[in-house]
């Protein structure tokens, strides 16, 4: 039976035969637990719609985070057979060999510079 219910209650006395109440108390009773009744309803019938759209919503992410991780493999595998393709060919491929400082700066020969000098049209 509904929670209101007064049926069940022991604490719940009916009133002594001397004062009984008027016919618009028990009007105002009954339309009281009416209105509860409904707004209950409407309790629950909110409550289960918000249940079911944080249904719909998980099973959407759910479904995202599956796709997400797939990228995330196949990127994981596509940067691993690069990896592995670069390594195989860096021997092959001199401009692609790891520098060292003496490579990028070469040291300062003055003979270099005087061989530009040099040149004629340097010297105008």
């Amino acid at each position: 039976m509904a929670q209101g219910s007064d049926s069940n209650d022991t604490s719940y006395k009916s009133p002594s035969p001397g004062s009984r109440p008027s016919s618009s108390d028990d009007a105002k009773k009954v339309m009281r637990r009416e209105k509860n009744r409904i707004a209950a309803q409407k309790s629950r019938m909110r409550q289960t719609q918000k249940a079911d759209s944080l249904h719909l919503e998980s099973e959407n992410l759910e479904k995202e985070n599956a796709a997400l991780r797939k990228e995330v493999k196949q990127l994981t595998e596509e940067a691993n057979y690069l990896s592995s393709v670069l390594s195989s060919h860096e021997p092959l491929c001199p401009g692609l060999a790891p520098q060292t400082p003496d490579l990028l700066y070469p040291p300062h020969q003055s003979s270099y510079h005087r061989q530009h000098i040099a040149v004629p049209h340097y010297q105008r």
